[in-house]
């Protein structure tokens, strides 16, 4: 008779105990969702970053085939960017009469072009701008610095994803 009584006092128990396992099964359920979730925001930028910097690679490697005269950017295209644009507010940015602008030919080659839009091989937008501007040492020779900044097309506001600069001296040919 005291069994039965036992028995009638823990009627329900095995609900309640599956109630709290269930509940402590999805909190790690959903600790393995977020994981999953943040590892794959982690390989979409590590992905952005990666592309970023193979097309500032490209296109610093076109004025690196180029002799010193004909690194120039499009005047009349660096002039049309709008003040606001994430090109002029860049640090890198000089105004003229420091940005080498004096490309010719029409249309101007992509190579002058001050900003363009590239599609990565990821299949995403990118903006690539080029700055070209005087830079100084203690020898009297001219140099030009140029530099490339990639940003997300879709985020020109954001920080950008890659900067690379290299210094072009004039011995690099007429």
């Amino acid at each position: 008779m005291l069994s039965r009584a036992r028995v009638r006092n823990e009627a329900g128990f095995g609900l309640i105990e599956l109630l709290v396992s269930m509940t402590m099964l999805n909190v790690g359920i959903l600790a393995l969702v977020a994981a999953f979730q943040s590892g794959a925001f982690a390989l979409d930028r590590a992905s952005k970053l990666s592309t970023a910097a193979a097309i500032a690679d490209i296109q610093m490697e076109r004025y690196r085939a180029m002799k010193y005269d004909a690194i120039w950017l499009d005047g009349t295209a660096v002039s049309a960017i709008s003040s606001s644009d994430p090109y002029k507010t860049d640090a890198t940015y000089v105004a003229n009469p420091s940005q080498f602008t004096g490309c010719t030919g029409s249309p101007a080659p992509e190579e002058c072009q001050p900003t363009r839009n590239v599609t990565g091989p990821d299949g995403k937008l990118y903006r690539v701008d080029t700055y070209i501007i005087t830079d100084s040492v203690a020898s009297a020779r001219l140099l030009k610095r140029v530099t490339i900044v990639i940003r997300e097309r879709n985020n020109l506001n954001g920080r950008a994803l890659a900067r690379i600069a290299s210094t072009f001296d004039e011995s690099t040919g007429s």
